[in-house]
């Protein structure tokens, strides 16, 4: 059984792919701190599920801080004007949506 936040962290990536395309011309190394932001949330989350006690709270938290540093990319990015509101919004609410799971999940008592 796959965790819900495993899944929508996989939609967020989806979310972030076509955005990394319109970055990555224009500016390279926020397109590669986006794609790796995006990438360890998913890899923490995944971590996470298959973890117990303070290193399963540690993932998520770790997960967490990865999916806001996603978010602070797209909004640099748009900032720079290399996409607009309109075209992180879709990464956006899988943002919001995988950090309501991860908090979720590391305010579990």
């Amino acid at each position: 059984m796959t965790l819900v936040a495993q899944q929508v962290a996989l939609e967020m990536i989806a979310a972030v792919r076509p955005l990394l395309l319109a970055i990555r011309p224009r500016s390279p190394q926020l397109a590669d701190q986006l794609e790796r932001a995006a990438t360890s949330a998913a890899l923490n989350v995944a971590e996470g599920a298959r973890s117990q006690g303070r290193n399963e709270a540690a993932r998520y938290h770790f997960a967490s801080g990865s999916a806001a540093e996603a978010r602070a990319a797209l909004a640099i990015a748009e900032a720079w004007g290399h996409i607009s509101l309109a075209q992180r919004a879709p990464a956006e609410a899988k943002l919001d949506r995988l950090g309501a799971l991860l908090w979720g999940l590391t305010h579990r008592r």
